[in-house]
């Protein structure tokens, strides 16, 4: 019961994390600003956030499951990456949404960048 208990505390937060992405990308997407930069800034700021968040639990449920700090990195980012990929991928389904290649790019930078700031502290 015990190990269930920390699989659950160290594993329902990604997962969930997971799936508000999912949900979130499954909205038309918004202008949250009529100047163009701006627009840009603000969404691409949200793709760093979300996926540099999806890392950092990711990353803390696979320390606290025995793996050593760089396979828990490492493995972090190539989930989170490839959970990038699969939600530009169901993008392609939402009206108003489109995949963008650039969308994972910066999903990318988010997930390393938060590893490299937060790993030390998690």
């Amino acid at each position: 019961m015990k190990k269930v208990k920390k699989i659950i505390k160290y594993w329902a937060p990604p997962v969930l994390w997971a799936g508000v992405i999912f949900i979130l990308s499954s909205f038309p997407t918004l202008e949250t600003s009529e100047i163009y930069w701006q627009d840009f800034i603000l969404k691409k700021s949200a793709h760093m956030i979300e996926y540099g968040l999806l890392t950092i639990l990711l990353y803390r449920a696979f320390k606290n499951s025995g793996a050593g700090v760089r396979k828990a990195a490492i493995f972090s980012i190539l989930i989170a990456v490839v959970y990038a990929i699969t939600d530009e991928f169901h993008q392609s389904f939402v009206p108003g949404r489109e995949p963008r290649a650039r969308d994972v790019i910066f999903d990318t930078i988010g997930s390393i960048l938060a590893i490299t700031f937060f790993r030390n502290k998690i």
